[in-house]
């Protein structure tokens, strides 16, 4: 079995879902893709939180983007912004 069978094995079995289908979580450490297409394909795309990438994509979306917010929000509230 190659690498592509794993990660098309991995995707379809359900105990590497979790949550709702159209808001599932995806945790596998065979599959070597950190972005997986989502339970619902047409809804896009998925982190892979079992891989070290997919868990600092997801550290830096729930960090990161609020972190730049609060960041942009003191600036302007201390006049530094412009």
């Amino acid at each position: 079995m190659d690498q592509k069978e794993i990660n098309d094995a991995e995707w379809r079995n359900p105990e590497n879902w979790s949550g709702p289908k159209w808001a599932s979580f995806y945790f596998s450490k065979r599959d070597t893709r950190t972005w997986v297409p989502k339970a619902i394909p047409s809804l896009g795309w998925t982190l892979n939180i079992g891989k070290h990438a997919g868990a600092k994509w997801l550290f830096g979306f729930l960090v990161g983007i609020p972190g730049l917010f609060i960041l942009v929000l003191l600036l302007v509230s201390f006049n530094l912004w412009m």
